[in-house]
């Protein structure tokens, strides 16, 4: 049963675009709490928080949305950001 149920998942993600597989994994992260590692980057500009016991949010507008581990409310752009867990 696990079996076909792990086949269905996964043609059901590779029948999925890959602009939808990223939307399907902004909204996983949306609702997992954890520790992240949130780096920004653009051209030359480069910016790294960290994420602990927290969850990074996202909006149609196109920005992730998190509190930082020095309680630091921050918003970056999807396009340009990158999202690790780490232990």
């Amino acid at each position: 049963m696990k079996l076909i149920k792990s086949l269905c998942l996964l043609l059901l993600l590779t029948a999925c675009t890959e602009d939808q597989q990223n939307q399907l994994a902004r909204k996983a992260v949306e609702y997992l709490d954890g520790n992240y590692q949130i780096t920004y980057a653009n051209g030359s500009t480069s910016k790294v928080w960290i994420v602990r016991n927290g969850k990074v949010t996202s909006n149609s507008k196109g920005y992730y949305f998190f509190w930082d581990e020095k309680k630091h409310y921050v918003q970056t752009p999807i396009e340009n950001t990158f999202i690790e867990e780490i232990q």
